[in-house]
């Protein structure tokens, strides 16, 4: 691939596609983005769709909606594929690379950077790999990562790894610019663990947890998320922050999860 022809295409949703996305066009210029395809994010409560829309046409970048009909110009052109923030399976795996919200082959599949904060891992990363047919088992073209401390919200996080989401971006197009070939490396099953999806019972708290935990779990699940919630007296209540507090001994206490005995202030 001649470095004067180099395009690729976005596949590209939210926050971190779309700063990923306007810092590859000020970098490299928007002819090297062949096209673009998004997507409104239900499960969020901003999803950055407009921006990125408003971003094509400034860049007189083709965009589409994923609904929309591209299967042309996608067989057409001979061109690699970013996939950012992106939801659902793509058929066509030829020159696909996946950004991925983790250090693989940990937390395959869906809301890793989320499961990561609940379980309280160190370090955040970003995975960049080609295309499998079974999710998140490709091979493994590069990663980066950060070291994090906790008390931290989901939107510090993603904040704090989007940029490595351009970085490793601006490498994988460097590497095709070049034709240099990746230097991938295969993944080892034995360390392969996989997060799950979030659906509306999933934000319900799980008063069995430590209150640490808990602590992690509504930090985890906050804006833009839906938020962490329980039912008091038939009623959901939304916990937008918590504070663990000192322990008292509780007789019985697993039998009276998630009841209140002290109502302060």
């Amino acid at each position: 691939m001649d470095k004067e022809m180099a395009k690729v295409a976005f596949y590209t949703m939210n926050l971190k596609g779309y700063i990923t996305l306007k810092c590859f066009i000020e970098k490299n210029g928007a002819n090297a983005v062949a096209y673009i395809v998004s997507s409104n994010d239900k499960a969020i409560k901003k999803d950055y769709y407009d921006e990125i829309w408003a971003l094509a046409t400034k860049s007189k970048i083709k965009v589409f909606n994923r609904s929309e009909d591209f299967l042309d110009l996608e067989k057409n052109l001979d061109i690699y594929k970013f996939v950012i923030g992106w939801r659902w399976l793509i058929k066509n795996e030829n020159k696909l690379i996946i950004f991925h919200d983790s250090l693989l082959p940990k937390y395959r599949g869906f809301s890793p950077l989320v499961n990561s904060l609940i379980n309280k891992e160190s370090e955040l990363g970003v995975t960049a790999l080609q295309a499998s047919k079974n999710y998140d088992q490709g091979d493994i073209i590069a990663q980066k990562k950060i070291n994090i401390n906790y008390p931290i919200k989901i939107n510090e996080a993603i904040e704090r790894i989007t940029p490595l989401y351009f970085n490793l971006a601006d490498k994988v197009y460097k590497e095709l610019t070049n034709n240099d070939g990746f230097k991938v490396k295969k993944q080892n099953e034995k360390n392969a663990t996989y997060s799950l999806w979030l659906d509306n019972k999933d934000y319900l708290i799980n008063w069995s947890w430590s209150a640490e935990k808990i602590k992690r779990f509504v930090d985890a699940v906050g804006y833009p998320y839906d938020g962490a919630k329980t039912f008091l007296d038939g009623v959901i209540i939304n916990f937008v922050d918590v504070e663990v507090v000192d322990d008292v001994f509780i007789e019985n206490r697993n039998r009276h999860l998630g009841k209140i005995i002290f109502m302060k202030n």
